[in-house]
This record gives structure tokens, C-alpha cells and sequence, in this order.
């Protein structure tokens, strides 16, 4: 076969390879901006009283579903993620679980740029249900409504008081964490005391 005709076949079979192989680079870089990206949210409600925010539960084991709160009016981003907090650590009013261990509480909190970093007591991490999926519900749920509720704030540093490394039993805690969504299950928000699910 001529040297050509050889080359045509090569250059032939070369493009459809590229071109899946593109098409499937942008698919996987599309899965995962998608899972770093807010969804879009109903706007948080600002009345005279207080603020309308959003907490993430366990849902069916290994989902975070969302369930709207009230909190008081706060004065400063630091009072307000106490308070969203609180109500997180408060656990669920609806169908959903909660994520945390009993007794968990916020010992600091600080606000640095678009960085957050939680203290929680020791209850934390030495209590914490043992297995992947439960860790990562609770670190997450904490993760998440962080990120809604603030969006200024892109990476949340989690900490234990008195805990010697900064890992729980299967999930590296060294690192601040970005928010992920894809952990959610289709998007259904309680709000308690409207009838449930809306």
C-alpha cells in the first residue's frame, strides 16, 4: 500500500478518535463544575424578625436534603453562621435525619475572605457514626448550608477541639472543603409549618 494512502487512513481514523475523546473530556469537565456550582435557591427571606436560611439534612442515607429555617436578625456574618449553625446542630423538624452527633456543639467560628473555619467540640469527631457515607453526610451537611447561606464563603475549615490529627476515621479534614451538591437528592425543601414539601 503506498506511503499516501497509508497516511489518509491514519489521519482518517485519528479525527473520530479526537473528537471523542474531546467530546468526553468537556462531558466529565461539565460533571464536575456542575457538582462544585450553587444550584439556584429561592431567594433567602429577610423579614423584620429574623432571616430565612437553608440546613441540610440526611435523606435517605446517603442524600442531603434541604429544609428552610428561621433564625433572628444578626448583626455581623460571624453571629449569623452561629445562629445557622445552631439550628443545624438543632437537627430536622421534617422527614429528614439528622447528620450530626448529639451533643456537638460550635466552640469558634472564624471568618477570613471566602474562608470559614469551624471549631466544634470534641464531640465531633469522637462520637461521629463509624463508616464513609456517615462522615460524609455530617461534614457535608455542615459544608453545604454553609455555602448557601453565605455565598461569599467558598471553603469551610473543619476542626475538633482536642483532636491530635485532622481527619475523622475515613475522611481527610487537613484541607478546608468546598461545598458539593451532588450529593443532594432531587431538590424538595421543607419548610416547616407551610405543609410540608413544596
Amino acid at each position: 500500500m503506498p506511503a499516501r494512502t497509508r497516511k489518509k487512513m491514519s489521519v482518517s481514523i485519528l479525527i473520530p478518535f479526537l473528537v471523542v475523546i474531546l467530546f468526553f473530556s468537556i462531558m466529565a469537565w461539565k460533571k464536575y463544575r456542575a457538582s462544585r456550582e450553587l444550584p439556584s435557591l429561592p431567594t433567602q427571606q429577610q423579614s423584620e424578625g429574623g432571616r430565612s436560611v437553608t440546613l441540610f439534612f440526611a435523606a435517605e442515607g446517603t442524600k442531603l436534603g434541604r429544609e428552610s429555617r428561621e433564625i433572628d436578625a444578626c448583626d455581623t456574618d460571624t453571629d449569623c453562621l452561629k445562629s445557622v449553625l445552631d439550628e443545624l446542630l438543632n437537627g430536622p423538624v421534617g422527614e429528614f435525619d439528622e447528620t450530626l452527633p448529639e451533643g456537638t456543639a460550635v466552640e469558634t467560628i472564624r471568618i477570613e475572605g471566602n474562608l470559614a473555619t469551624v471549631e466544634f467540640n470534641r464531640i465531633f469527631s469522637e462520637t461521629m457514626p463509624s463508616g464513609s457515607s456517615a462522615e460524609m453526610m455530617a461534614v457535608y451537611s455542615v459544608v453545604n448550608t454553609i455555602a448557601v447561606n453565605f455565598p461569599q464563603i467558598q471553603k469551610v475549615k473543619l476542626n475538633s477541639t482536642g483532636s491530635t490529627g485532622n481527619s475523622l476515621r475515613h475522611l481527610d479534614l487537613s484541607e478546608p472543603l468546598q461545598p458539593d451538591f451532588s450529593l443532594e437528592q432531587a431538590a424538595v425543601i421543607i419548610v416547616p409549618g407551610k405543609g410540608g414539601p413544596r
